[in-house]
């Protein structure tokens, strides 16, 4: 070949290999191109429903995070949350309160609901289901199967997982529609439904407000509005609207050890129903609700020789900084109170109440945050106080508390400490307390509503320990106060009289508190079987009034020793001395509740107050007849749990209320204060009080208990018609003494037959026994009731027959006349 054709042949064969080179980058930069448009169109395509997307195209740049126990991520009214898979499968508690909401809608902290809530991731989804621990055994026994399958766990809510974190270590999910749908149990429960005849939630004005995470805890914010055809405010809008709070709080790892509940000694407590157990029958368990109070380990020692200890976790409240500041130091002190009681269970500083820090000391702090316990100041008309809890319900560990406290409690607390201790206390004579006088009243109920916080119910069953007599000795209420508990509703010393000096008004930290706080919480380190060391504290005070627990009565009060708002062991005594300082207290109630320019709203509340107070009297002495005491013991101890109020205090109670109540109460009919105060209704009042004291005589339970004791007891018991007939000659005096009725007599003497005559239509009640609520069970139709009433109403009617032919007067002869008739339509209706 010549060189010129060889030159030329390289030419074309390198033309061509330039050729196919170029044509190769052209196509391997048009694949590209085509690679990104191709990556562009999967960018830009709309996912595929349920489709798990790339954390970074699920949380963006534009969310704002919040981080805690899960990070939240907000954006366009949208919560996404990422949940750390190391919290699935965690139990954790949801508590659903009322946070803010309209006039008769409940309180702001109310609680609505209380759940054990559970995530779980399930394929694609993630799952919040619904935890019971009502039954329970243990996961070794073979029983343990049969409760799980038992026991299914309902699911709340199902959430498509939209992506999952970059290190992959964490799920995230939408949970708007969680807050923004009608999700019944973490909303208005059913019982407020059916109330207020709820129909539907309205999308359109419901909302989430804000949802903050904290270490240990989220909490939610959400508005609801409900459609209602009986709102109880508002009627016009025709519809409800609250803001709800719902707190997800983890719950620990390792549940505390429990301490087992005694009916002796009162306590908040938790239950299961308990498979595992050696019974031959399924058996319901109850624990303490408490805090968990532990002894660090280099102080066992110390410990067991019967040294204070510092526990490893302090009990701490801090202060709300709305709260005004001179009742600060009065609130904190009622919580530093409690360090004696604690003391009793072995600690030392257990319990501290500290100043929220500000906001420059620590922007993050929040009293949403679970770590912190708060006594929470509210802006609110409602005149109260209370101490709700968090507990866990596997162990009863109390895990946060705040107090919610009401501005208007002043008023409750000024209303009561005047009428009840005006008579003898100068510093209670005005509308306004001086500002340590209010503090030291305000000290009382911050320290009785902490021992709520604490674990301790009311404890009724207290204030009957000491005698009427003590509680006028300055010496003896210096000592003991006026009452072993203050979670008696014991509130001021009414009894004490104007030369008892320096008698004590109120109780404080006692006997009982001390006792029960120790019972509670003293931690036994030797022992897992705790109940014989228990057993043996409780024995140590068997039959000391002192250290009795007694339940608070709901509705019918059974038993007589456990009422609300008394004083000492016999009600008609103390409420004899109660009744002279109201005497003494009304003569003076214009000059100490008049202000100059002032109209007179205050000398119309303050009257209707000692009213008031006449009338919890006459109860405490009602309740007396037909009473049955309480007293919770164990098969190793002797006597009776329930017995008989005496025959001889039945019998004073009925004269009682026939010398003080129905022989009309005139002091109390002061005509300077009615002139002043209102235009008509003078009697009303009294008429009121008469018709109620009836009322609660002649109840069917009460009357049964009567039989009941009668037929135990025989000639030893107060019996029914004894009873009958002790009242029937205080009400009807006149018809055997030839007097003139008047106009107040008159009224109580149509009430009396009007309540007669209700017993005669008696229907069956059913018997409950459920601790707080008693109620006797009555049979209608083979009870002696009816019987018994049948022959009174003939009795009176008689006796009211006798009477017309020497009527003193017209309007007498009347009455008496139409007694009659109202007799015979009772017995004979036609």
């Amino acid at each position: 070949m010549s060189k010129k054709l060889l030159s030329q042949l390289l030419i074309v064969v390198f033309a061509f290999s330039f050729s196919l080179d170029a044509s190769a980058q052209r196509r391997k930069k048009k694949n590209k191109e085509d690679d990104k448009k191709t990556e562009a169109k999967k960018t830009t395509a709309k996912p595929k429903k349920g489709e798990i997307q790339p954390y970074e195209k699920v949380v963006t740049k534009d969310h704002a995070t919040d981080e805690g126990l899960f990070k939240v991520h907000t954006k366009d009214e949208k919560y996404l949350f990422e949940i750390p898979d190391s919290l699935l499968e965690r139990e954790m508690l949801m508590v659903t309160r009322i946070a803010k909401t309209a006039s008769g809608l409940g309180f702001g902290g109310g609680k609505q609901n209380t759940q054990v809530l559970r995530w779980q991731k399930k394929g694609k989804k993630v799952l919040l289901r619904v935890v019971s621990h009502n039954i329970v055994a243990d996961t070794i026994l073979p029983v343990h199967e049969a409760v799980v399958n038992s026991n299914f766990e309902p699911i709340l809510f199902s959430f498509p997982i939209k992506a999952f974190s970059k290190d992959s270590t964490a799920t995230v999910i939408d949970a708007t529609s969680l807050f923004t749908t009608d999700v019944k149990a973490l909303g208005f429960p059913a019982r407020s439904r059916k109330k207020y005849k709820v129909t539907r939630i309205d999308k359109e004005r419901s909302f989430i407000d804000r949802i903050s995470s904290y270490p240990q805890n989220i909490e939610i914010r959400h508005v609801k509005t409900y459609a209602s055809s009986a709102p109880p405010s508002n009627k016009s809008v025709g519809s409800i609207s609250m803001e709800l709070s719902n707190s997800m709080i983890l719950l620990p790892k390792v549940p505390m050890k429990r301490r087992y509940h005694d009916e002796r000694v009162g306590w908040f407590t938790s239950s299961q129903t308990d498979y595992g157990l050696k019974a031959q029958k399924s058996k319901s368990v109850t624990y303490l609700d408490r805090w968990r109070l532990e002894v660090k380990d280099e102080d066992l020692a110390k410990f067991n020789s019967g040294k204070l200890v510092e526990p490893k976790k302090q009990i701490v409240y801090y202060i709300d900084r709305a709260t005004p500041k001179e009742w600060v130091p009065y609130i904190k002190q009622g919580i530093n109170d409690w360090q004696v009681a604690f003391e009793a269970a072995g600690f030392k500083n257990a319990i501290i109440a500290k100043d929220a820090p500000t906001k420059e000391e620590d922007p993050e702090w929040s009293p949403e945050d679970v770590r912190y316990s708060v006594v929470r100041y509210l802006a609110s008309p409602i005149p109260n106080a209370n101490g709700p809890h968090v507990s866990d319900p596997r162990s009863g560990e109390i895990l946060e508390s705040d107090i919610n406290w009401y501005h208007n409690v002043m008023t409750l607390l000024h209303n009561w400490f005047f009428i009840q201790t005006a008579a003898i206390n100068p510093d209670a004579r005005s509308n306004e307390f001086k500002e340590e006088v209010m503090g030291r009243l305000i000290r009382f109920v911050s320290s009785h509503e902490v021992g709520h916080t604490l674990g301790l119910p009311h404890n009724m069953g207290s204030s009957v320990a000491y005698p009427v007599e003590s509680l006028r000795s300055a010496a003896f209420t210096k000592e003991f106060g006026t009452a072993p508990s203050i979670m008696d509703y014991a509130r001021f010393n009414y009894i004490a009289q104007p030369e008892d000096k320096g008698v004590a008004l109120m109780p404080n930290i006692g006997i009982y508190d001390k006792y029960a706080i120790s019972w509670g919480y003293r931690p036994i380190l030797d022992t897992d079987n705790e109940k014989p060391v228990l057993d043996s504290w409780i024995l140590k005070h068997a039959g000391d009034a002192k250290y009795r627990f007694g339940h608070q009565q709901a509705g019918n009060v059974i038993d007589p020793s456990s009422q609300t708002e008394d004083l000492g062991d016999d009600a008609m005594r103390a409420s004899d001395y109660g009744i002279r300082n109201l005497k003494r207290i009304l003569p003076r109630l214009e000059e100490w509740t008049s202000v100059k320019g002032e109209n007179y709203d205050e000398l119309q509340t303050m009257y209707g107050q000692v009213l008031s107070q006449f009338n919890r009297y006459m109860g405490h002495v009602a309740s007396n007849v037909g009473g049955v005491y309480e007293n919770f013991k164990t098969s190793d101890q002797n006597g009776a749990v329930y017995s008989h109020t005496p025959t001889e205090k039945q019998k004073r109670a009925i004269a009682f209320l026939n010398k003080e109540l129905f022989t009309t109460p005139t002091w109390m009919l002061d005509t300077n204060i009615f002139n002043k105060t209102q235009f008509s209704g003078s009697g009303d009042r009294i008429m009121g009080m008469q018709s109620n004291a009836l009322s609660k005589l002649l109840k069917p339970g009460r009357l049964t208990r009567m039989v009941e004791n009668q037929t135990l007891n025989g000639a030893q018991a107060y019996s029914i018609l004894s009873m009958m007939t002790d009242l029937r000659r205080g009400v009807w005096s006149e018809l055997y003494s030839r007097k003139s009725i008047d106009v107040y007599r008159r009224n109580l003497q149509r009430a009396h037959i009007d309540r007669l005559g209700k017993l005669m239509i008696l229907k069956s009640q059913r018997g409950a026994n459920s601790g707080y609520f008693k109620q006797t069970n009555v049979n209608a139709t083979l009870s002696d009731i009816k019987p018994v009433v049948r022959g009174e109403l003939n009795r009176i009617k008689r006796d009211t027959k006798r009477a017309i032919a020497t009527a003193p007067n017209t309007l007498t002869r009347y009455h008496l006349q139409d007694v009659v008739e109202r007799i015979e339509e009772i017995l004979d209706p036609k």
